[in-house]
């Protein structure tokens, strides 16, 4: 065996497939799944994640998406998998995450480096997470080496928020006991997006209410194949698409579904190897803003969320076109402030990486003022563009036919042809294509559940506001900006200026010669 051969890569799209096929136990319609690379409410999602790998290893898009590995391994790696050391770097990821996006059009939030956001944290600062701080390391060289997908759940699910957590033991995740080999958890996190499809699953806590004790007080990883892990998915709209339609009717819930899910864990075995954080409150409670994860997740958020502007934004010049409405002033107007919208994420996301905060070790984050703001304005801004599409091509949005049956019928055919044709000299074939690719990015189940994750998917709406003073206080801005309106109001007192750079208006003042 060469020692090209015996080099750990990433997995390659078939590699990744091949991975799913284990025991893990996906929960659909009262049924447990037996393969989701074959089932249909997952399978072409899970190519869409192949086709990720495999331009890893394409020359078109190698050089932009991977760089060496610095395990030692003498391999490459999808760049988000490694802490960055300068803001040059950081660009340079900030482009891997881009063109990674623009293969599923900014669609699928939860691909393989969202959770490379934490990874990477792990061999920048794996002395946070002591004493497992070897696991913190050994986790960073086998993700980068393999890039490995992994989803997280974090969230408690909605259930008895009257009480304390400590009182809802039978849902939220706890431990359960210790054995030689590890933990043992129970309970529950949400919402698990994604999971279906991943190796192995990050849990840990977010959330307005800290954990209370230390049974709480867990940050591990449990692979897909563990006893005792169970997914509980919501309807599948990529198995909608599949039985009520076609890729024509549903371009996009067709092949990028990210099923959400509730992750459970009964009694299930956490190996002390797979342990980050246990019985350590402080640590358990602060993790998402100490480690950097929040620095790294918010600069992938807002950078897929660009390019799914870029895409949305050729998408509606191409449905006003075709409906001839796009020479209208009003329309045109408003298609500019969806330009905007775009302009401005991207603006946040170049800002994040050639601005970056300090990180340890000598490395660097995004910067975190910047993400922050990203995820108050994301929860403005995708409903924002929702409802201005929704506005200014209107009912042309349901004005199409039922399926591709429709013009395939030939008694129907001619009658399609001349009352959807479009404006421009836009044949109604072309028309209908647009139409129907729009409404299913905002419209069909999967359009309305997308404005749901960009609400919400990064946080409370209290949250992440809160957040972002929170954190101004903390890194001393808040000070800053005080003092900054201090030094105004110090200029002047009751008796006029202050400061002898203006004249005092005693001489023309009415009241004072009076």
């Amino acid at each position: 065996m060469t020692t090209e051969q015996k080099v750990k890569k990433p997995l390659t799209g078939e590699e990744f497939l091949e991975s799913l096929k284990d025991n893990r136990e996906i929960w659909l319609h009262g049924e447990r799944v037996k393969d989701v690379t074959t089932h249909p409410a997952f399978r072409n999602s899970a190519r869409s994640i192949a086709r990720l790998y495999d331009a890893l290893h394409d020359p078109k898009y190698k050089d932009i998406l991977t760089r060496p590995t610095d395990t030692g391994n003498g391999g490459y790696t999808q760049r988000y998998f490694q802490a960055d050391k300068s803001a040059e770097d950081l660009f340079k990821t900030r482009n891997a995450i881009a063109q990674w996006s623009k293969l599923t059009y900014g669609q699928m939030g939860r691909s393989p480096d969202y959770k490379a956001a934490f990874l990477a944290t792990l061999g920048a600062d794996p002395d946070y997470y002591a004493p497992y701080q070897d696991n913190a390391r050994r986790w960073y060289k086998e993700a980068q080496e393999r890039n490995w997908f992994f989803n997280h759940a974090i969230i408690n699910p909605p259930v008895d928020r009257n009480k304390p957590i400590d009182e809802v033991k039978d849902v939220f995740v706890h431990c359960v006991g210790e054995t030689d080999e590890g933990i043992l958890v129970s309970g529950s996190k949400m919402v698990a997006t994604g999971s279906a499809l991943t190796n192995y699953n990050f849990v840990a806590h977010y959330g307005a209410l800290p954990v209370p004790s230390e049974e709480f007080a867990l940050v591990f990883i449990a692979d897909m194949n563990t006893p005792g892990v169970k997914l509980i998915s919501r309807p599948s709209y990529e198995m909608t698409a599949a039985v009520m339609g076609s890729p024509f009717d549903y371009p996009l819930s067709s092949r990028f579904d990210e099923n959400d899910a509730v992750l459970v864990f009964d009694k299930a075995l956490i190996p002390w190897e797979n342990v980050l954080v246990y019985r350590n409150v402080e640590k358990a409670n602060n993790f998402f803003a100490q480690s950097g994860f929040l620095n790294r997740f918010t600069f992938h958020g807002v950078t897929r969320l660009a390019v799914k502007l870029d895409f949305i934004t050729g998408l509606l010049i191409k449905a006003l076109r075709g409906t001839g409405t796009d020479q209208f002033r009003g329309v045109q107007a408003n298609l500019g402030e969806v330009v905007a919208y775009r302009n401005m994420f991207w603006a946040l996301s170049d800002a994040m990486a050639l601005n970056p905060n300090p990180g340890a070790n000598g490395t660097v984050l995004p910067n975190i003022d910047y993400g922050l703001s990203y995820r108050v304005f994301m929860a403005e801004g995708w409903p924002r563009v929702k409802a201005i599409i929704e506005t200014v091509v209107a009912g042309g949005l349901i004005v199409q036919p039922s399926s591709a049956k429709d013009f395939k019928n030939p008694e129907l055919r001619p009658y399609i042809d001349k009352l959807y044709r479009g404006s421009n000299n836009i044949e109604a074939l072309d028309k209908i294509k647009v139409i129907k690719l729009l409404w299913d990015a905002i419209g069909t189940e999967y359009g309305g559940r997308h404005e749901l994750y960009e609400r919400n998917y990064s946080g409370n709406n209290e949250n992440i506001r809160l957040e972002n003073l929170v954190m101004a206080n903390m890194t001393g801005k808040a000070a800053e900006y005080e003092q900054f309106a201090q030094e105004c109001m110090d200029d002047y007192d009751l008796d006029g200026w202050v400061n002898k750079t203006w004249i005092n208006p005693d001489d023309v003042s009415f009241f004072a010669n009076r």
